[in-house]
Parts: C-alpha cells; sequence; structure tokens
C-alpha cells in the first residue's frame, strides 16, 4: 500500500567506508555470491512460473493507440465488485478506469490517493525508457554500488544478504537477449502514453498539469554520449524519435543549461506532468464523485473465500475480484497466498527548490549524474539515482545532499534557495518490467506492480489492460 508522503530527511555528514578495506570485503562477497548463486537461485525460483501469471502487456500492442474514452457520462453500477489495493497513481488510474465502463469499484489504501511514490516522482511521461537498468555490462558496476555512497545506483553493504537473490537475477537480466526482450515488452506497454496522459488531464479538468514541451538529455561530449549508445539504438529499435544538438541547440532550448554539456539527445514527443501528486488526487476525486468508493483501510491480508475476496483490516462484503496494485508492498499481500514476486524497493530520492521554476522550461536530463530536473507547480524538482535499500530502512540524508549539490554546480540561480526534500519507494523487478495481469491458480486475483520509475507513464496504458482483460474487452476482442 502507499506508505505516506515520502520521508522528509536532515543534513548529515556521509561516512565513506575506507577503499581497501571496503573492497576486499565486497570483492569476498561477490565471490561468495557465484560460489552460492544455484542457492540464490532456487530461492528466487519461488516466483510464478510464467505460466501462472497472465501478462498483459506481452504481445499486446496493437492496442495501445486507440485514444482514451472522453465520456463524460458513467455507466450504471454492474457486477463485478471489485477492490483496487492501492492508492498511487497505478491503482488510482486501474479504479478510474473500471469504474468509467460501469463496475461498481472500491479504491483501498491506509493513506490518502497519491501519498506515496506519487507524491514525489519527476513527472515525465517517458515513452521512450525502454531500456531496462540492467544492461550489458551492469556486472562491473556492482562493487561502486557497494562502495560508493555517491554511486547513481546504490546497493549499501548492510542489504547485500538481503538483496543478493535479487541482484543475481538482476545481473543475469542484462544478458543481451533479455534486454531485447525487455526492451520490446516496455515498448508495448509505453505505447500511445503521453497522448493518453494529455486526454486524461482535459478529461479531469486540468489541462494545465500536462507540459508537451520534450525531454532534453544533456551529454558532456560525443564520447560520454558514445558510453549510451546501447540505449539509444534500443530506442531506435523500437521507434523513438530523437534529434541529435549541439551547443547551439541546446542553447536555442534551453539558455541555462550548463556549460559543461555540448552535446544533447532530445525527444520533442515527450511529456511532463508538472505536479503528480495533484493529478493523482484529481482522478481520485473524479471516481468517487462519479461512483467510486475511496475506502481508508490498513488491509493485513487477503483470503479467497467463496469464491470471491476478503480484505481483512477493511469492513465490508467480499469482492469478486482483488487487484494488487500496492507498489512496493505487493508482496506483503500476495506472499501468504504462495505468490512471491521478485520484487525490491527502487528508493528515489527529490530535491525541491521552492519558488524556483524558470531554470528549465522543460524536463532536462543530467546523464553524466543520471539526475532529472523538472520545473514543477510548487518548484524545481531535482530527482533521480537508485537506492537498493529495502521498506524499512531510513532515508539517506547522503542521497540528497548529493542531489542537492548536483543541481547548485549545474545551476549556481539555486544557491541560497530554500529545499524541500522527499524519498519514496519505487517497485523494481529485476528485468524492469512490471507484472500486469492475472494470477491463473487465485480466481479473481490480479497483480498490477513493478512499474519502477515508469509508474506514472506506465498508469494509463495498465489500467486499459486490466479492464479490457477483467471486463471481457480484452485486445483480441478489439480487433488486435
Amino acid at each position: 500500500m502507499a506508505r505516506g508522503p515520502g520521508a522528509g530527511l536532515g543534513r548529515h555528514a556521509s561516512v565513506r567506508p575506507g577503499p581497501a578495506r571496503g573492497a576486499a570485503h565486497a570483492g569476498a562477497l561477490l565471490a561468495r555470491w557465484l560460489r552460492h548463486a544455484g542457492d540464490a537461485r532456487a530461492r528466487a525460483a519461488r516466483v510464478p512460473p510464467p505460466e501462472a501469471l497472465v501478462l498483459l502487456h506481452r504481445g499486446c500492442a496493437a492496442d495501445t493507440h486507440a485514444p482514451l474514452s472522453r465520456a463524460s457520462t458513467i455507466g450504471p453500477v454492474t457486477s463485478p465488485r471489485i477492490a483496487v489495493l492501492g492508492a498511487g497513481i497505478v491503482g488510482t488510474a486501474i479504479a478510474y478506469e473500471l469504474r468509467k465502463r460501469g463496475a461498481d469499484v472500491a479504491l483501498v489504501d491506509r493513506d490518502e490517493p497519491g501519498n506515496g511514490c506519487s507524491f514525489g516522482n519527476s513527472g515525465a511521461i517517458s515513452v521512450s525508457s525502454v531500456a531496462p537498468l540492467a544492461m550489458p555490462g551492469v556486472l562491473a558496476s556492482v562493487p561502486s554500488m557497494l562502495l560508493d555512497p555517491e554511486s547513481p545506483l546504490r546497493l549499501p553493504l548492510r542489504y547485500l544478504p538481503r538483496a543478493a537473490p535479487w541482484l543475481l537475477q538482476f545481473v543475469a537480466s542484462a544478458r543481451p537477449h533479455r534486454v531485447e526482450q525487455a526492451a520490446k515488452q516496455l515498448a508495448a506497454l509505453h505505447a500511445g502514453a503521453v497522448d493518453m496522459h494529455e486526454a486524461m488531464a482535459r478529461e479531469l479538468g486540468v489541462p494545465g498539469l500536462f507540459l508537451r514541451r520534450g525531454h532534453l538529455h544533456l551529454y558532456i561530449d560525443d564520447a560520454s554520449l558514445a558510453k549510451d549508445a546501447g540505449a539509444w539504438r534500443l530506442r531506435e529499435a523500437h521507434g523513438v524519435r530523437a534529434e541529435r544538438l549541439d551547443r547551439a541547440g541546446i542553447e536555442a532550448l534551453e539558455p541555462d543549461a550548463p556549460a559543461r554539456y555540448q552535446v544533447a539527445m532530445f525527444l520533442a514527443d515527450h511529456a511532463t506532468i508538472v505536479e503528480p501528486f495533484r493529478y493523482v488526487q484529481a482522478m481520485a476525486r473524479a471516481f468517487a464523485a462519479n461512483g467510486g468508493r475511496v475506502v481508508q483501510a490498513d488491509v493485513q491480508r487477503l483470503e479467497s473465500r467463496a469464491g470471491g475476496w476478503t480484505l481483512r483490516g477493511a469492513a465490508g462484503e467480499p469482492f469478486t475480484h482483488a487487484i494488487v496494485a500496492a507498489g512496493a508492498w505487493s508482496n506483503q499481500l500476495v506472499a501468504p497466498l504462495g505468490i512471491h514476486l521478485a520484487l525490491e524497493s527502487q528508493r528515489g530520492y527529490h530535491v525541491q527548490y521552492t519558488d524556483v521554476r524558470d531554470v528549465v522550461s522543460r524536463t532536462v536530463v543530467l546523464t553524466d549524474r543520471k539526475v532529472f530536473v523538472t520545473p514543477m507547480e510548487g518548484g524545481l524538482r531535482v530527482g533521480g539515482t537508485v537506492e537498493i535499500a529495502g521498506l524499512r530502512a531510513p532515508p539517506d540524508p547522503t542521497r540528497a545532499a548529493v542531489l542537492d549539490r548536483i543541481a547548485r554546480e549545474a545551476f549556481p540561480a539555486l544557491e541560497g534557495r530554500a529545499t524541500t526534500t522527499w524519498m519514496g519507494h519505487r517497485p523494481c523487478m529485476p528485468n524492469s518490467v512490471p507484472v500486469v495481469g492475472t494470477v491463473s491458480n487465485h480466481p479473481g486475483l490480479w497483480i498490477a506492480t513493478g512499474h519502477g520509475h515508469l509508474g506514472l507513464t506506465d498508469s494509463l496504458p495498465t489500467a486499459r489492460r486490466i479492464a479490457d482483460a477483467l471486463l471481457g474487452e480484452g485486445v483480441a476482442g478489439r480487433g488486435a
């Protein structure tokens, strides 16, 4: 379930482990992982085999370009009764779409809608993000993940034993054929997302939240761009159109772009939601206004009873269907049923400079830092990096401090500006491909999680797939 409006961070000094001692320890741990890979894979085998999950995003690309319905009226409530567990952007979008098609839907979370990961993300609608987090060569980055507290991809040593099974699958996902497979699945799920969000913002009466000015990826020079050649080839192979810019082209779009960046790739058809929390809230309000039920309850367990699903911790009659869209907490609901997803929290951070928006006019990516710079309603948001440290560890103030330093070095106008900080949990699968579908041996149980940093992008396509399949309007029935 979504967990609070993110965590505020203080400013504390960081302690860097001694490089020699840390490197030796990391080397020993890595060797141990390899020796015991069989054991780790056996534990990871608890993940349901492919046939147990009907993944709706596979082979379903033909439907994704259909226009989002803009009907202003909602049909009468009809069966089945559906509970959507998790009121982040993915769960709220699913509930909204199902209710719009006439289903009886309850959106259940212990917090108000949008108060988890959706509260602090960077707002990017990034349909070009087909390259998974695990790319060829990722194994070489593991030592820096373990030892460097400023690494864009960070895994603290203390969390290594817990993360080892997931990390082994993550490294295995970086094999070229698996990267190609993941890219194909992600491209199919992303397709049409920009137009869907534009239509949704209008439908909700908040068109000003949708900013379609493209995304600008900045590189120091040609050599740094060449290091990302594999990811750009994947994008091109899946129909992504990008324009290469020199320094003059960069300045024509963003006059205040840091001078160190001389080359860029511009994705003109990309977009940004300039206040993701307000977007989710608007969707939840529209859902409730049209007969949906928003239930604030801390669901402790899902129980299958008499052909339906009961939510322990939430009063009411059994539901015909239960859709688990609880983000990084989804395993807590499905594991007691014997379903173990290879799911980890991809902890993301942001620093927001209040009352500052004019530094950039669109989403700008500092590629060497893996940082997104976004003009939001409430200020300039600087977010990014990935930390694999679980659900229980407190926020690491070093991560936010690094983002703050990067932002102030890149944009001197931010010096002296007031900031707020945040950390949230993004649900991440080892191959970056979310689990979206029904569990065949648990009638009426559905899963929609693992979207990583692409939950906003893929929320509406995910909602459409779930609604099509659950209400009998599957892709096959729509001419795909």
